[in-house]
Parts: structure tokens; C-alpha cells; sequence
């Protein structure tokens, strides 16, 4: 069972934010934090508490359950608002400055519950597998052969 936390409106750009969500996007659990923890960008601090809250939540819906064995199963950035200011500039002119802003979604995910459903896909794949088409005879290779000279 799966566990949803999201941090609306974070003041800071989504770019900066998306390099710190690429570093621990299907991670365990407890490395992500740990990779958190150690990072100088300054995103880092809050998207650490939004991945302890995604565990409390996956702890609230899973009494009893080992949370060593979750994972970052999804983590997205998408853009929020975009605060607009103008900034003094050369001859009575003004430069846009533009403040960005973004909203992040963590799921987590038990790695057993991640394993089974893979499976499954690999079974269904495996049973609907297409058969591989046959050998290219030499009268189709012949009439390539004579098209490609015309050209």
C-alpha cells in the first residue's frame, strides 16, 4: 500500500529542485534520507521532512509493518506560481525578474509489494509475446535491390 506526501508552493525554482529529486528517485528509504541529510543545496532540508512525512503516512496506513524495505517509488516536481517583480535598469528601464516557485509529490511504496507487481507485468509480457517475424526472402531482397538501383 502505497503512501502520498506533497509540498505545495516551495520558493524555490523547479530546477534547482529537480536535481535533488533525480539523486534519490527510486532509492530505499532510509539512503535517500541519509543522501538528504548530506547534501549542501539548500532544497535539501525540506524535501528530507517531506520524505519523513511520506513515512509517517505509509506508517499510518500500515500498522505493524517493517518500513525498511521502503522505497521512493515516485517523486515529481512540477511548476507552482511564478511571482513577477521588476528590477531597476539602465535609461529609466525595468528587467523582468521572475521568482519561481514549484509543488513536489513524493509515493512511497514497500520494495515486496514493488517486486510482485513486476512479476506479474513480466508473466503477462511473456504471454502475449509476439512471434518474430521471418527472414526476408531472396524475391523480396530482389526487389530492394533493383528499387535502390533505380534510384
Amino acid at each position: 500500500m502505497e503512501a502520498v506526501a506533497k509540498l505545495n508552493n516551495y520558493p524555490t525554482s523547479p530546477r534547482k529542485m529537480r536535481l535533488l529529486v533525480d539523486l534519490i528517485r527510486g532509492m530505499k528509504v532510509e539512503k535517500a534520507l541519509a543522501v538528504l541529510d548530506h547534501s549542501a543545496k539548500h532544497p535539501a532540508v525540506p524535501l528530507r521532512k517531506l520524505v519523513l512525512s511520506a513515512i509517517s503516512n505509509w506508517k499510518a496506513k500500515n500498522e505493524g509493518e517493517d518500513e525498511s524495505a521502503l522505497v521512493v517509488k515516485t517523486i515529481m516536481v512540477d511548476n507552482a506560481r511564478v511571482i513577477k517583480r521588476m528590477r531597476p535598469a539602465p535609461q529609466g528601464r525595468g528587467y523582468r525578474v521572475r521568482k519561481r516557485s514549484n509543488h513536489v509529490t513524493v509515493i512511497v511504496d514497500a520494495l515486496a509489494g514493488l517486486e510482485t507487481k513486476k512479476s506479474a507485468k513480466a508473466k503477462t509480457e511473456q504471454a502475449t509475446e509476439v512471434k518474430a517475424k521471418p527472414a526476408r526472402t531472396k524475391r523480396t531482397a530482389a526487389k530492394t535491390k533493383t528499387v535502390n538501383e533505380t534510384k
